[in-house]
C-alpha cells in the first residue's frame, strides 16, 4: 500500500507550492499585491491580486482601502462597487470526489437471450493547487463621522482589526 502514501505526499507538496504573499504592493515581476487607481479626488478603485480562497484576498483589499483612506487624510470609506474574481474553492488542495454509475443491457438474438447490469463506483482526487483570486473595490472617502450605510467602514478600525490577521 505504498501508492496511497505516495499520493498523499504529492498532494501535500502541491498544495504548499503557492500561497498568499505577504501584504504589499504589486510589483511588475510579481503577480500578488495591491494596486489602486484614482478616479477623482475622493473616489478610488483598489485591487488586490492574490492566490487562494477569496475571503483573505477580499480582506486584503479592504485593508488597502483603509490604508489609502488614512494616507489621503480621510476617516472613512464607502464601498460603492465590489468585484471578486475567484472560485469558492480557490484555496486548492486535495478534494476527493465519488462517482456512482449504473448500466444495463439486453440481447435477444439467434443464440438466445442475454441480459446484464452493473454498478460502478469511482473515487477521484483533484490535486490542483491554489488558484488566482482578485478582489476589486471602488470606494468613496469621507471625513468626520461616517454615514450609516451598509458598506461604510471606519478606516482606522479596519486597519486595527485586519492588521492583526496579516
Amino acid at each position: 500500500m505504498k501508492t496511497p502514501t505516495l499520493i498523499a505526499a504529492i498532494a501535500v507538496v502541491l498544495t504548499g507550492c503557492t500561497t498568499l504573499a505577504p501584504y504589499g504592493p504589486r510589483t511588475p515581476q510579481g503577480s500578488q499585491g495591491y494596486s489602486e487607481y484614482r478616479i477623482d479626488s475622493q473616489r478610488w478603485r483598489v485591487t488586490y491580486d492574490g492566490i487562494g480562497a477569496p475571503g483573505p484576498v477580499m480582506d486584503l483589499a479592504l485593508l488597502r482601502a483603509a490604508d489609502l483612506t488614512v494616507e489621503q487624510g480621510y476617516d472613512w470609506f464607502e464601498v460603492t462597487q465590489r468585484y471578486v474574481d475567484g472560485l469558492p474553492d480557490s484555496g486548492g488542495g486535495v478534494r476527493p470526489s465519488l462517482n456512482v454509475g449504473y448500466g444495463g443491457g439486453r440481447y435477444d438474438g439467434p443464440y438466445g437471450r442475454y441480459s446484464s447490469s452493473g454498478v460502478g463506483v469511482g473515487i477521484g482526487f483533484n490535486f490542483q493547487g491554489p488558484s488566482h483570486t482578485s478582489s476589486t473595490l471602488e470606494i468613496v472617502m469621507g471625513r468626520g463621522g461616517p454615514p450609516s450605510h451598509a458598506d461604510v467602514y471606519d478606516a482606522r478600525s479596519v486597519q486595527q482589526n485586519l492588521r492583526a490577521r496579516f
